[in-house]
């Protein structure tokens, strides 16, 4: 599978990754998916210190034993877990550096390869969180940071003063917001991106038509029920599965070095990595563009 360089890091990683948030807490399943993951070329898994309140870095972690130094592990910080399971935003420097050694702990590593900020507000004490990371990169136990977020203003802020590598967004077919203001910025700034959400909650995906009637009843984003069923059936015209459609459109952006997807069954994750089969054409690329809408962000301004 292809590599691409994360930012101005020296991580190279496959254009897809694992996020691992659909894994569940089967233990055996996971160590299946992640195995046949890797073995298919993917080396860079995506968690979160959230996700099943650590539980899923802790699987993580034992699916990935004897086989560590060859994966980019990221995973992310910011959200205070609480023992009844709650948990409220907290981005301070304090919490940041002492989540860090529980994630380490939960994945059994010394280090992590990208630490990510787990969402992020424009009064957040930016420096204050921008220092945590700093330092822990000083110190070893965080090779690079990023932010995972959405948000124009934030994610603007941090392009003015941190040493971000990437930045994680949703971005896919039906969420087409960042390619507005956002990858080009990014992009002149040596700033990668890292796509997640790009199956557009299965609406993208080969069994798109079925998921937009379960899913897409009350719409999406800028888009009425009507729209997403008309758009799932335009899909179905191209001459390669809506899947690799899907994950071609958003790795066509030079920012783009990864596109995150999840998967629950080893099923799911061939029907995915089968986006190697064909490339996409400039010819389906203009199309797509011409049967979805290029929307904008309207929070966060």
């Amino acid at each position: 599978m292809k590599k691409n360089r994360l930012g101005t890091s020296d991580l190279y990683v496959s254009e897809l990754a694992l996020g691992c948030m659909t894994l569940g807490t089967d233990e055996r399943n996971a160590k299946w998916i992640i195995d046949e993951a890797l073995d298919q070329g993917i080396n860079y898994l995506d968690t979160a210190d959230l996700y099943d309140q650590g539980l899923n870095e802790e699987i993580v972690g034992k699916a990935l034993k004897g086989r560590r130094d060859s994966i980019i592990l990221a995973t992310k910080v910011g959200n205070h877990l609480k023992e009844d399971g709650s948990w409220y935003w907290d981005p301070s420097k304090g919490y940041i550096k002492e989540q860090v050694k529980e994630s380490l702990r939960r994945l059994g590593t010394d280090y992590i390869d990208l630490y990510q900020l787990h969402g992020g507000t424009i009064d957040d004490p930016i420096d204050d969180t921008i220092e945590a990371f700093e330092e822990l990169t000083k110190e070893g136990v965080v090779r690079y940071y990023g932010i995972s977020s959405i948000r124009p203003n934030v994610i603007r802020t941090y392009v003015e003063k941190s040493n971000i590598v990437s930045v994680m967004m949703q971005y896919s077919l039906l969420d087409r917001r960042p390619e507005e203001e956002i990858l080009d910025l990014l992009h002149e700034h040596s700033i990668s991106v890292v796509a997640r959400g790009p199956m557009g909650k299965g609406m993208l995906s080969n069994d798109g038509m079925s998921i937009v009637q379960k899913k897409g009843q009350k719409g999406y984003l800028d888009y009425t029920y009507s729209e997403l069923a008309q758009i799932a059936e335009q899909l179905q015209n191209f001459d390669q599965s809506v899947s690799s459609l899907a994950l071609h459109y958003v790795l066509n952006h030079p920012t783009v070095a990864s596109a995150v997807f999840g998967a629950s069954s080893i099923e799911q994750l061939r029907e995915n990595l089968a986006y190697q089969e064909k490339n996409i054409s400039e010819e389906n690329y203009n199309q797509l563009q011409q049967i979805t809408k290029p929307i904008t962000y309207q929070q966060h301004r």
